[in-house]
């Protein structure tokens, strides 16, 4: 976690948790820890914890149950052409100078104007 990211810290979160399940490093049906467990763990509020896993949750991600808590509900996934692709990315922004955070929004607004054009004209 990143408190200096222009990036939200529930969005950070959120982010590994995501990379986390197309890694495989975490598998479907595992139960993450409770919200209040894992904010005092990542020195993080209750709310930031709580914000990240219903952001998850409302991508399909995540399954929130009280009593149960948090647990996966997507696979993981084969990433390997993906992982090839970021790699050579981030070689090329880092060989460019452009800064994390400058390719992040990149990356967002190549993904918004994508998604525009697949949706069509509203």
């Amino acid at each position: 976690m990143d408190p200096h990211s222009s990036i939200t810290l529930y969005e950070q979160l959120a982010a590994s948790v995501r990379a986390g399940i197309l890694d495989g490093s975490i598998a479907h049906g595992e139960r993450l820890p409770s919200a209040r467990e894992l904010a005092g763990s990542l020195d993080l509020n209750v709310h930031t914890v709580l914000r990240a896993y219903q952001a998850l949750r409302e991508e399909g991600l995540l399954d929130l149950r009280r009593g149960r808590g948090a647990v996966i509900t997507a696979p993981s996934r084969d990433l390997a052409e993906v992982t090839a692709a970021l790699d050579a990315l981030i070689g090329a922004a880092s060989a460019a100078r452009i800064s994390p955070d400058t390719l992040i929004s990149l990356v967002r607004a190549r993904l918004s104007s994508t998604q525009t054009t697949q949706e069509g004209p509203r």
